[in-house]
């Protein structure tokens, strides 16, 4: 790990590649976005944004520019080969079984996950939000990968951490009604509140689709100023991207 950028620590093939930027990458956003947001619809100046994923692209030698999603917190798949349309797809996940695709999810606190087949045959990726985890967006990207989930690694990426994260009686229950055993990722603070453990509530629900190679974890966003927090900057936090590619050769 350097200063700039976070590789996930999980047995992935050599031919899976992954990195996860933070907010001190090569950037030229102006504060509060100091400096490396990648993310347009936060209220950055947009050619800051552009130069920045130009600057991502040739730091890290990626093979083709990232597949970046319109992400509205929801449970669409978008399969995704290297070269972009007109427009971005509005999807909260993406699949490639291409060489050289980048595929790419933003966040500020919401919790990105990453998936490779052992073989690596393909990639996935998946942003999971509250409403997201629990309107089933990793169930719906295992369900458009082509290997069984029993042979898919999963890597839970930086995401608010469960001291951090106070939540309402909707969120709980949200969870809880799905899935009983999801009770134990909640902690009561104050009448009608409680803390959650994203990750914890994320790995719950992989386990349960199948996947027993989950791997990552221990961030928390709000607290390691490393990462944008919506929750601890406000409207106007930047975005940090969490990446995962096969390699062409």
């Amino acid at each position: 790990m350097t200063e700039s950028w976070i590789f996930p620590d999980w047995p992935a093939p050599p031919q899976v590649r992954a990195a996860i930027t933070t907010r001190l990458g090569p950037g030229i956003s102006a504060p509060p976005f100091d400096r490396f947001n990648l993310g347009l619809r936060s209220g950055d100046a947009a050619d800051a944004v552009t130069a920045n994923r130009s600057a991502l692209l040739q730091s890290l030698r990626l093979p083709a520019e990232p597949r970046w999603l319109q992400q509205v917190h929801g449970c669409e798949v978008a399969e995704l080969g290297p070269l972009p349309g007109k427009a971005e797809p509005q999807a909260d996940a993406a699949v490639s079984h291409i060489p050289g695709t980048v595929l790419s999810i933003l966040t500020a606190d919401c919790l990105p996950v990453l998936f490779c087949a052992e073989d690596s045959s393909e990639i996935g990726a998946a942003h999971a939000g509250w409403r997201g985890l629990a309107g089933g967006v990793l169930e719906a990207t295992l369900g458009q990968m082509i290997m069984p989930s029993s042979r898919l690694l999963a890597w839970l990426g930086p995401c608010i951490g469960a001291a951090s994260y106070e939540v309402g009686a909707e969120v709980r229950a949200a969870f809880v009604a799905h899935d009983a055993a999801a009770a134990g990722c909640f902690v009561a603070t104050r009448p009608g509140h409680w803390l959650c453990d994203l990750a914890g509530l994320a790995r719950q629900r992989l386990a349960a689709a199948g996947v027993a190679r989950i791997h990552g974890g221990g961030f928390d966003t709000f607290a390691d100023a490393r990462f944008y927090s919506y929750r601890r900057d406000g409207a106007r936090s930047g975005r940090f991207a969490s990446l995962v590619w096969l390699d062409r050769s």
